[in-house]
């Protein structure tokens, strides 16, 4: 195996795992062997390396994804915002925590669109969304805002580096 003290460089089987655990994880009871054993390494190293990874700090997380529209959650909003330049950084924090959000971006405004920040959420119903667009207004701080609804989910991917 090889030596890695940089945190970014990767070595072949750290490349490999990551490829791994991008993928659907095997449903056994030690989904780690299974994964090593495609790789030709122990259980033992793989997450021995799979921690490193983390600590590193090269994985941010590792966890489920939910696919929401199979689980009830029929309705996705993205709220773009025009939040005062001083008081962005502070109303996104607070956005960010709220736990109908699942993503909040800053972004640049552009001409003819003045929206700053960027919230996600999702409902079983548009009306469920709009409520919680009722919570979110109260920690904004803006008087401008525009919903957009999915209408069609056309590609649903994650990132694929290795």
């Amino acid at each position: 195996m090889q030596k890695n003290n940089s945190n970014s460089s990767l070595t072949e089987n750290e490349k490999k795992i990551i490829s791994l655990i991008q993928k659907d994880i095997p449903v056994t009871s030690t989904p780690y062997k299974t994964m090593a054993d495609k790789i030709d390494i122990s259980e033992d190293t793989f997450i021995k390396l799979l921690k490193g990874l983390n600590k590193r700090k090269i994985l941010r997380r590792y966890g489920a994804t939910l696919k929401h529209q199979k689980s009830g959650y029929k309705a996705n909003a993205m709220i773009a915002w025009k939040v005062d330049d001083e008081k962005v950084e502070s109303v996104a924090k607070k956005m960010a925590k709220s736990e109908n959000v699942t993503h909040c971006y800053k972004r640049k405004p552009v001409k003819n669109w003045d929206y700053n920040i960027y919230t996600m959420v999702h409902g079983k119903s548009e009306e469920e969304c709009f409520d919680i667009l009722k919570t979110l207004l109260k920690i904004s701080d803006s008087k401008k805002h525009k919903v957009l609804f999915s209408k069609k989910e056309l590609k649903k991917t994650s990132m694929q580096y290795f």
